[in-house]
């Protein structure tokens, strides 16, 4: 149980931090919140990316199968990993309401 908070607490700090800097820099707020379950997906499939185009039939069938056979403990941590990512967009718009030019 505590490995699940500690695991859910650094999800969230790690994506918010890398959203936050990349909306920083690219200037696009919801860019992470976009790419986060491509990420996610590109690490939990353990095949090469190019086959979603060379065999796509059995590649998406491969994810399928990968994401239907996970705990859902993962599912609460990669939640949380995308929370992170939502809240760093919605933190970047205030502060750009609020007039920071920066962001």
């Amino acid at each position: 149980m505590i490995q699940l908070i500690v695991a859910v607490l650094l999800y969230f700090v790690i994506f918010f931090g890398i959203s936050f800097i990349l909306n920083m820099l690219l200037r696009r707020t919801w860019l992470m919140s976009v790419l986060y379950p491509i990420i996610m997906i590109m690490m939990l499939d353990g095949i090469p990316t190019t086959r979603y185009f060379t065999a796509p039939s059995e590649a998406f069938a491969h994810t399928y199968n990968k994401l239907t056979n996970l705990y859902l403990v993962d599912y609460v941590t990669f939640l949380a990993g995308f929370l992170g990512t939502v809240v760093s967009g919605i933190v970047i718009k205030l502060l750009r309401k609020s007039g920071y030019q920066m962001f």
